[in-house]
């Protein structure tokens, strides 16, 4: 276990400056990225080094980011902040928030950005027109309407099982991913679902907010969520985004990227430079082939030190139950128990232990890496021929003699087929390690989904499907150059 932690040690060690370096996070949804991208570049733009932690999982990811100092700033809601960190019922105004907030869990907001992202119900306007629904309190007469919701508005207090409460709605909604329930109203998959108000697809697809007619949504007024230890001057920094962005401003960098294909770090430069927050000549962040690089070089680091990791604690732990069998099965049993959970959950449940970044993900690979190299350890071992174990000991070799010298080599090949299996999980599933701010090709992934953009996703799944089978090829050549030939051969 002491390799395990000097190697997540290392992962998270980085040089501090002060306070010169501010974690920027960003929940995984398409204006949740522009607005942090302004924060980041309004932040560099005065002299700070930012560390952007995007694609973070929904709110309470984001937040207990936050609260435990993983991130130092993310750009959240009003009316989120108040339902689901506050619990209150209604939303308050700004400085009641800012007191809470600052009460019970030493966190600040900034004034408002200025536009209210309330939440939304929509439709076609072909089909509202068609039955007459302009009101949510009209879904009651439409009982067949099929419902698409996102998975955290799903769930959210002030989420649809309390919406439908409240206006005695008899219909069950599904969820589905956010960036992908406009695609699925277009094709008529689902004919409702929830929006916010400043989203670029609600007028390119030609389609209608619902009235909310019962007053159930609190205002959503976006500001700057922030840890009360930034300095006053990063404060007075993102301050500057206060007052400046209307709704409509909101929906149209919204809509550039989602339908002019533009990069959340040019829409926002352009937005700040057109506001006078930023100057002609400021920096602007690269998006090239040298980040596809990065991410993959993140993406293979993860990969490697958690199988490291697992290696060096699976086969010791293979060897020493097959020297002890009566602790084979609950070890096992244990191992198991670990693959079955989701990988997501299991993400998300190390963040109240260790926070967000590389440090959760490397752990998760870490256990999701155990079983198949510690069952095919000691698989392996069992299987050795009987007979040379008989040789071996008739020959003199004493127990440890026989396992380091016979049962071992023999077993080679079990154990690295384990091994490769474990690598080639921890590829694919370090993909997801994106949702809590660990970087990696997944964060390719995350943000196509949340803008629909096949292009985007498929710069993050085909490098992934490309280290995958480059994997297995450099398992292949491990086993023909350690393994013996004749044992290479009964393996086929």
């Amino acid at each position: 276990m002491r390799l395990i932690f000097l190697l997540c040690c290392m992962l998270t060690f980085r040089v501090s400056l002060g306070q010169q370096t501010i974690r920027v996070g960003a929940k995984h949804f398409n204006e949740g990225y522009i607005l942090s991208e302004m924060i980041s570049q309004i932040l560099e733009a005065g002299g700070y080094t930012v560390d952007r932690k995007f694609n973070l999982g929904g709110t309470m990811v984001s937040f207990e980011a936050l609260r435990t100092g993983a991130i130092d700033v993310y750009p959240e809601y009003t009316g989120t902040i108040a339902a689901e960190i506050l619990k209150s019922e209604r939303s308050a105004p700004w400085e009641v928030l800012s007191a809470q907030l600052l009460n019970k869990f030493q966190l600040e907001i900034s004034p408002p950005y200025g536009f209210n992202n309330t939440y939304a119900l929509v439709m076609s306007a072909e089909l509202s027109e068609r039955l007459n629904v302009e009101n949510i309190s009209d879904l009651k007469n439409h009982p067949g309407l099929k419902i698409g919701v996102s998975y955290e508005f799903l769930e959210r207090n002030d989420g649809w099982k309390n919406l439908a409460v409240a206006y005695g709605l008899p219909q069950q909604a599904i969820g589905l991913e956010h960036g992908l329930a406009y695609q699925a109203i277009i094709e008529n998959k689902i004919n409702i679902t929830d929006a916010y108000a400043t989203d670029g697809e609600i007028n390119h697809y030609k389609l209608v907010l619902l009235k909310d007619d019962k007053e159930f949504f609190s205002a959503y007024q976006a500001v700057s969520f922030y840890s009360a230890k930034l300095p006053d001057r990063a404060k007075k920094l993102l301050n500057s985004l206060s007052s400046k962005i209307t709704e409509a401003e909101m929906q149209q960098l919204n809509a550039k990227a989602l339908f002019e294909k533009k990069s959340h770090s040019e829409i926002a430069r352009s937005f700040l430079i057109l506001k006078g927050i930023l100057n002609q000549d400021s920096k602007s962040q690269s998006r090239d082939s040298a980040l596809i690089l990065k991410k993959t070089g993140e993406h293979i680091t993860l990969t490697l030190i958690a199988l490291l990791a697992s290696i060096s604690v699976a086969v010791p732990l293979g060897i020493l139950l097959y020297r002890f069998p009566r602790l084979s099965k609950v070890a096992l049993y244990f191992a198991g128990i670990l693959q079955t959970i989701p990988s997501i959950a299991l993400l998300a449940l190390m963040i109240p232990l260790v926070g967000i970044g590389k440090l959760p993900a490397v752990i998760a690979l870490f256990f999701y890496s155990l079983l198949p190299i510690l069952r095919n350890t000691v698989v392996g071992l069992h299987t050795v021929d009987p007979v040379l174990k008989n040789v071996a000991s008739g020959i003199g070799l004493n127990a440890w003699q026989k396992l380091w010298l016979v049962e071992i080599p023999l077993s080679k090949p079990m154990i690295l087929t384990g091994i490769r299996t474990a690598a080639v999980i921890n590829v694919g599933t370090a993909t997801l390690a994106a949702f809590i701010g660990a970087g990696g090709l997944g964060e390719f992934i995350v943000t196509g989904l949340a803008l629909n953009n096949m292009n985007m996703i498929l710069t993050g799944a085909i490098p992934s499907a490309i280290l995958a089978i480059i994997t297995e090829l450099v398992f292949e050549f491990i086993e023909w150059v350690a393994v013996p030939r004749h044992l290479q051969r009964r393996t086929l």
